[in-house]
């Protein structure tokens, strides 16, 4: 499908690659790594046309159709929908559908008829008959509700945005579909949903992401891009960890060679250049040398920019850290963001807040870190709890065109300070040498600015960390840097994220959040996903989970199995109504579509009595009648599974 030959790509001075020479073959399912800044969404620039080369060529078998999602997602008009600006992601399918409602005016006519079969057989293979479900599916996935689906695509921030442009992508079903960091802008749960709707995918994915369980489940090629070249490495992510550290190894020992026998030839040079005897033989080393500089072994930058991060001993605490009582907060008097919420964190807990964005996960860290006030209801911080808070923006608190030295430096003084050597000690446990320190913050990598963002919360000796999103644009090395950081730290943790093994590795409970209150499960993610579905599946968790109370004294077993009950016999009439509707709309799509289905062929197979007309009139009001039916079943299935939770 692509064939990359010898592609090289300059910005100015700087070799963003060098050679990359590695195939893409219909079919394949590819996981692009490399650190942030190697040329990874080059590549897809190349692909899609974006940028030239400067060396090399890009060989496109066939036309494949393409998806990928742009940056800056804009809507045709002040007035379109989400809906419509989800559904447009099929080149031409409007104009299309447009072109053959006008020719169903007089099909009499042989052109016309012949012209609209061709129009309608290209119709139905892209998906024109059933992209609205699709959308609508793909859209409530990623965190829309169905009250969202009408409102004006400008009226969504910008990742609610990119969600959008996901699902357009996703539901235009593309032959070779190009995803570049795709779980950034999403939430825990909508990138659970990604990776089942991707694994279901049968086209041709290229997938650039430092998201572990996304490359681990949907790739099975990996392709890292590092210094300059592409590598295809023919197995998963596990066998792309364990290789690459073989390689590194045999590419280790090259350089040391090359370099060893460089030295050796640059010496002969320099002893002899200027003796007339020797000028011929110094001359031709020289040439070796220029030789070898030009095919220079270079180590992959994943290696030697990794760099180290220890956790110093967090201060000592009360056993409560924190505590909030029918917490309350509204950022315009209205509209609840959290409402009546209740739970506590013990010390040395390990809590994921898990749940869709805009349910008030990143408000509930600002609180709890004291940079915004509840609105109702209590919040209270253990005795001498320490908190120290890394937001999503953390980056930018980070003053670019000030020096490493100096960013830590002050926080360090403003904490209470103590000898240059201690401070010198901290540097170097967080892995900043004497090389490192007089950079300036802006030139850093993602890694690097995590590392000193860590550096300066801990100069303020935090024995709470709350963590919004600490992953984000971090490399599969940075990620795995922080993890194991975290695992062994014996402080407390809050942490917000939707990097599911990342949670996975660090978290020791969980508490989600949801449109109907909050939930808080004693164990680690896979415990939360066994709950969870047991949850889902009998309308009340099968396992002991610790009950949210909104008072002090806790309910006993046997009262919080009456209330359970009392609970589901009052809504038990509701449930059994949503049940009888979401059946009736199941029999009655099924009996549609088979119309539709012996509508279509008779379109397609015709007798000589067929009258095209009022056969194209069935077609679409039987697609209508499947709209309709799959509208309704969408919002009583939704009820369902609310009141099904309840």
């Amino acid at each position: 499908m692509l064939d990359f030959k010898g592609i090289a790509v300059h910005y100015g001075h700087q070799d963003v690659l060098t050679d990359v020479t590695f195939r893409v073959n219909a079919g394949d399912r590819i996981g692009v790594v490399g650190p942030n800044g190697s040329g990874k969404s080059t590549l897809f620039k190349i692909i899609l046309g974006e940028m030239g080369v400067d060396k090399g060529e890009l060989i496109v078998e066939g036309s494949p159709r393409i998806g990928w999602t742009r940056q800056s997602p804009e809507p045709d008009s002040p007035e379109e929908t989400l809906l419509e600006y989800s559904m447009r992601g099929i080149p031409g399918l409007s104009e299309m559908e447009a072109e053959m409602a006008e020719l169903e005016q007089d099909l009499q006519d042989p052109v016309k008829m012949k012209r609209y079969g061709e129009l309608q057989s290209r119709f139905e293979h892209l998906g024109g008959y059933d992209i609205e479900t699709r959308v609508k599916v793909a859209l409530g996935g990623l965190g829309f509700t169905t009250e969202e689906f009408g409102k004006p695509f400008k009226s969504f921030s910008g990742g609610w945005r990119m969600r959008a442009e996901l699902s357009r992508v996703l539901a235009s079903k593309p032959d070779l579909l190009l995803l570049d960091e795709p779980s950034n802008y999403l939430d825990l749960p909508a990138v659970d949903w990604l990776q089942k709707f991707l694994k279901a995918y049968d086209g041709t994915l290229m997938l650039i992401s430092h998201d572990r369980y996304l490359l681990g489940t949907l790739t099975d090629i990996i392709v890292e891009v590092d210094a300059g070249t592409a590598t295809r490495y023919e197995g998963n992510l596990d066998y792309y960890l364990v290789e690459r550290e073989v390689r590194y190894e045999h590419l280790k020992a090259a350089k040391e060679n090359q370099d060893h026998h460089r030295e050796q030839l640059q010496r002969f040079v320099d002893r002899f250049r200027a003796q007339a005897t020797k000028a011929a033989q110094a001359q031709s080393r020289q040439k070796l040398i220029d030789k070898i500089d030009e095919a220079r072994i270079v180590l992959p930058k994943r290696y030697t920019n990794s760099g180290r991060l220890r956790l110093a001993e967090p201060p000592s605490s009360g056993i409560e850290m924190f505590r909030c009582e029918d917490l309350e907060f509204s950022y315009d008097g209205k509209r609840k963001v959290l409402d009546k919420v209740s739970f506590n964190i013990a010390r040395g807990d390990k809590v994921a807040l898990i749940g869709y964005n805009g349910l008030g996960k990143t408000t509930l860290m600002r609180i709890i870190a004291g940079t915004r006030r509840p609105t109702g209801g209590k919040a209270v911080l253990g005795h001498n709890v320490v908190p120290g808070y890394v937001s999503q923006e953390f980056a930018e608190t980070i003053p670019p065109d000030v020096t490493v030295y100096r960013n830590a430096k002050n926080v360090w003084d403003q904490a209470g300070g103590g000898p240059e050597k201690n401070f010198r000690n901290q540097l170097g446990a967080f892995g900043f040498d004497e090389n490192d320190v007089e950079k300036p913050a802006g030139v850093l990598s993602g890694g690097e600015k995590i590392r000193l963002a860590f550096l300066r919360l801990f100069l303020a000796a935090p024995n709470f960390l709350l963590l919004d999103e600490p992953t984000t644009h971090l490399d599969l090395d940075g990620r795995r840097l922080l993890q194991d950081a975290l695992q062994k730290y014996k402080g407390t943790i809050l942490l917000v994220s939707h990097d599911i093994e990342f949670v996975r590795a660090v978290a020791t409970s969980i508490i989600e959040i949801t449109r109907e209150g909050i939930r808080t499960f004693p164990g680690g993610y896979d415990y939360y996903l066994e709950k969870r579905d047991e949850y889902a599946s009998s309308g009340a968790p099968k396992a002991k989970e610790k009950p949210v109370k909104g008072a002090d004294q806790p309910l006993t077993s046997k009262e919080l199995r009456q209330q359970r009950a009392a609970e589901r016999a009052k809504i038990a009439p509701q449930v059994k109504e949503l049940k009888r509707q979401v059946e009736n709309c199941e029999k009655k799509i099924d009996e549609l579509q088979a119309k539709l289905d012996e509508a279509s062929k008779e379109l397609f197979n015709p007798s000589p009595a067929t009258d095209f007309a009022e056969v194209n009139r069935l077609v679409r009001t039987l697609q209508f009648e499947i709209d309709r039916y799959t509208a309704t079943w969408e919002e009583a299935a939704m009820k369902l599974e609310e009141l099904t939770k309840q």
